[in-house]
C-alpha cells in the first residue's frame, strides 16, 4: 500500500484451519537478501568483555540475513536502557543509523487504538459486548457480514470474521500505491466485497479491516479524528516524544530515521519506501514512532497508566493465535508470548512495507524492541524473534 501498509503481511495469516492466500507468503520471501553496504557495527562489550547478544544478534540480522539495517532499544533488569544499531541507514549515501531513530511503527498502532476504544467503554460511551451497529448502523453489511452480529470485543480481538481489505488488489499493490490516499471508507468497501471468512465469534483471524472499523468507531463515538484522539489519549497523556499519527497527506518522517526499502520481488533491487502516504494503514498501522517510545508505550499500558484495571484485564485476556508464532495468544488489540526463561511478553509488533518491528515488554519492567529496515524473509523473521527473546531474557 503506501507504503505502511503496515499490515504484517505475515501476521495476517489464517487461523483455524484454512490456507493462508500466497500473497502473505510472497510478502514473506520479498525481503530476502536485501544486500547493503553493510555497515555492520562492531561488538560491543560488556564490563568484563562479554560480546553484548543484542548488538551481535543486529550485525548478524546485516550480515547474515542482508537487512539494510538493524536497530534495538532494550530495558533490562538493571533499569537501564541501551540503544543499539547496525547497517546503514540510507544505501544510497551510506549514512550511518541514527541511534533510536525513528520508524514506521506499522501494527502497533492496533494497540494504541484498542486503547483509545477501551477507554471509551470505560466511559460508558462503547459496550464491548454491544453489536457494532448500535454505534455504526448499517455500515458493514456483505456476503455473510452483518454488523448487528459483531460486537465491539470481536473487532478488536480479530473475531470479527470480516475479511482483511489487503486482499483488496487495489490496495495491496505497494509499488502503486506509495503516494496514494485512501479514504478509510475505500479500505472498507474493499473489504466488503469480499465474503466473511466465518460467522462473528467462531474463529481467529488477524484481518486489518478490524481496526479500520475500530478508527471508524472511535470517530463517530467522539467526534473526532481517530488520530486526534490517539494523539491526546495516549502519546500526549504518557509523554511520547517521538511518536506521532500522521496527519492527512504528511509522508514524510519529521525526525532522524534509517531510510525503509521495498522489494516487489526477491531478486529486484531495493526501492527507497522511506516516504510515503500512510492513509492505506490508518487506525491499523500509521503511527511513527522509535524503538525506545514503543517500549515506554507497552510499559505504561501494562503498569495500568492507560486503563482502569478492568479494561486492562480485558485487553490482556486472550484467545490462541499460534499461527502468529509458538505460544502466541492475542487479546484487545495485545498480544502474549511465552519467554524461553519463563514469563512472557507483552507487545504487538508492526510490519509496513519498509520497517519490520518486534518487541515486548514484561510484568517485572523489562522491555525490548528491534526494528530491520525492510521486510524480513522467514529466517531473517525468526532471527528477530529470537533476539528480542535474548533480549529480554538476558
Amino acid at each position: 500500500m503506501n507504503e505502511h501498509v503496515q499490515h504484517d503481511r505475515a501476521d495476517r495469516r489464517r487461523h483455524g484451519g484454512r490456507g493462508r492466500r500466497g500473497l502473505a507468503a510472497a510478502m514473506a520471501s520479498l525481503a530476502v537478501g536485501v544486500v547493503a553496504a553493510s555497515a555492520v557495527a562492531p561488538t560491543a562489550a560488556f564490563a568484563g568483555g562479554r560480546p553484548d547478544s543484542v548488538q551481535s544478534s543486529l550485525n548478524a540480522l546485516v550480515k547474515d540475513d542482508g537487512m539494510p539495517a538493524a536497530l534495538a532499544s532494550v530495558k533490562g533488569r538493571d533499569g537501564r536502557t541501551r540503544t543499539y544499531t547496525a547497517g546503514v541507514g540510507d544505501l544510497a549515501t551510506g549514512a550511518k543509523v541514527p541511534v533510536d531513530g525513528q520508524i514506521r511503527a506499522g501494527s502497533n498502532t492496533k494497540a494504541f487504538t484498542a486503547v483509545v476504544v477501551l477507554q471509551l467503554v470505560a466511559e460508558g460511551k462503547v459496550g464491548l459486548d454491544s453489536p457494532v451497529d448500535t454505534y455504526l448502523p448499517g455500515l458493514l453489511r456483505g456476503d455473510g457480514i452483518d454488523g448487528r452480529a459483531i460486537t465491539v470485543r470481536q473487532l478488536l480481538q480479530h473475531t470479527s470474521g470480516l475479511p482483511d481489505y489487503m486482499e483488496d488488489p487495489a490496495v495491496s499493490d505497494f509499488a502503486a500505491i506509495q503516494y496514494r490516499y485512501f479514504e478509510p471508507r475505500d479500505l472498507l468497501d474493499g473489504a466488503l466485497a469480499q465474503k466473511a471468512r466465518f460467522p462473528a465469534g467462531t474463529e481467529w483471524e488477524y484481518s486489518n479491516t478490524n481496526y479500520i472499523v475500530a478508527g471508524l468507531l472511535v470517530q463517530k463515538v467522539t467526534g473526532r479524528p481517530v488520530g486526534e484522539e490517539i494523539t491526546k489519549r495516549v502519546i500526549d497523556r504518557i509523554g511520547l516524544r517521538h511518536t506521532y499519527f500522521p496527519t492527512p497527506g504528511d509522508m514524510s518522517i519529521h525526525e532522524a530515521h534509517p531510510h525503509g526499502y521495498y522489494r516487489s520481488s526477491p531478486d529486484a533491487a531495493p526501492v527507497d519506501y522511506t516516504e510515503a502516504d500512510s492513509s492505506a494503514a490508518w487506525a491499523t498501522g500509521a503511527i511513527v514512532s522509535t524503538n525506545t517510545d514503543l517500549n515506554a508505550f507497552y510499559a505504561a499500558l501494562i503498569g495500568g497508566r492507560l486503563l482502569p484495571a478492568a479494561q486492562l484485564a480485558e485487553m490482556r485476556t486472550t484467545v490462541p493465535a499460534e499461527l502468529l508464532g509458538p505460544g502466541v495468544r492475542y487479546g484487545l488489540g495485545l498480544q502474549s508470548k511465552p519467554l524461553s526463561c519463563g514469563g512472557v511478553l507483552w507487545g504487538h509488533g508492526g510490519t509496513t512495507a519498509s520497517y519490520r518491528s518486534r518487541n515486548g515488554v514484561t510484568d517485572d519492567g523489562r522491555a525490548a524492541a528491534i526494528t530491520v529496515t525492510t521486510i524480513p524473509g522467514a529466517v531473517a523473521a525468526q532471527h528477530m524473534a529470537d533476539a528480542l527473546d535474548a533480549a529480554l531474557c538476558r
